[in-house]
């Protein structure tokens, strides 16, 4: 998630102009956070696992 689209609720002001602190915090937060922050790599492995079961199986189905 981006902080592009983000209005703060402390001073009702877009997040990525860091206008209040808690803004400031917010950005701060999402920057270190990247894009998927609670994925771990058995995760993604899993996901990636599953998606390749399905392709093979939308294969199968498919001849």
């Amino acid at each position: 998630m981006t902080c592009d689209r983000l209005v703060c609720a402390n001073c009702a002001a877009p997040v990525s102009e860091g206008r209040c602190p808690v803004c400031r915090a917010s950005r701060e937060r999402l920057q270190q956070e990247g894009l998927f922050p609670g994925l771990t790599p058995a995760t993604l492995i899993a996901l990636l696992v599953a998606l390749v079961a399905v392709a093979v199986a939308a294969r199968g189905f498919a001849l």
